[in-house]
């Protein structure tokens, strides 16, 4: 497991699914978690759970820029500095065809999913800068690569948000940050549950068994921030890939 011991992350997202795992995982490492999302009941719970030593449960909504910053000044003012940044809050919903899709609930899609991980981004930035680097991971997925029937929006912001991902690289490697995106595959979080209840395309079809544990996307953002997830700065690593799986240790 990688040491976090004197490290400091926000995790966005971090109330339930893949967020809830990851401030699990990095806290077991021994960083300092502030957990980051709309539900301030359900991040308080999974804080307390952690303990108030290595925890602090911040409500946000990701898709206003002056509460992310606020939440990344909360969390510098409580455990000292930033390190790791995961930007992993996402939506599936409104799931629809374009030509009936709801412009309102569109455009909330882009604003949590592609301005959310823009507005992490540019808060963090310059607080790991002043402290001389750190490490910022994005959720991404397979859509940013390839259409889905009735996810116009979910693809559109995927894409956009491996964009930001090479593009943060590219401005910010020779000031010391390192930047990388996971796209960890199904996940077996609600937002499946939500994809299931759609019936619409064929990821709807799946069965709860093909999913993959929350945990090992976590598992997978704590190793980027190790030394082996410098040979993947600018990239996005798949979990649906073997070797990767390998390395990290989940697979034989």
């Amino acid at each position: 497991m990688t040491d976090m011991n004197g490290k400091v992350a926000l995790v966005t997202g971090a109330s339930r699914g893949i967020g809830a795992a990851t401030a699990r995982a990095f806290a077991e490492a021994g960083a300092k978690v502030a957990l980051v999302a709309r539900s301030g009941d359900a991040i308080a719970e999974i804080a307390g759970e952690i303990g108030p030593d290595a925890a602090i449960a911040i409500p946000c909504d990701i898709s206003r820029y002056w509460e992310v910053r606020a939440a990344i000044d909360a969390c510098v003012k409580t455990f000292g500095g930033l390190d790791v940044l995961v930007n992993n809050a996402g939506v599936i919903e409104p799931i629809s065809h374009l030509a009936t899709s709801d412009p309102d609930g569109w455009g909330q899609a882009i604003d949590i999913n592609l301005k959310g991980v823009f507005h992490g981004m540019r808060a963090a930035i310059p607080v790991m800068r002043e402290t001389g680097g750190g490490t910022i991971l994005t959720i991404s997925s397979g859509a940013a690569h390839r259409p889905i029937e009735a996810w116009s929006h979910y693809c559109a912001s995927k894409a956009g948000v491996a964009m930001l991902t090479r593009c943060a690289d590219e401005e910010e490697r020779g000031n010391g940050l390192r930047v990388m995106g996971l796209s960890p595959g199904t996940v077996a979080t609600e937002m499946q549950r939500e994809i299931k209840a759609s019936g619409v395309n064929p990821v709807s079809e799946l069965d709860w068994s093909d999913h993959i544990p929350p945990e090992w996307p976590a598992r997978a953002l704590l190793w980027l921030c190790g030394p082996d997830g410098d040979a993947y700065l600018g990239e996005e690593i798949s979990l649906r890939d073997e070797e990767i799986r390998r390395r990290i240790g989940l697979s034989q």
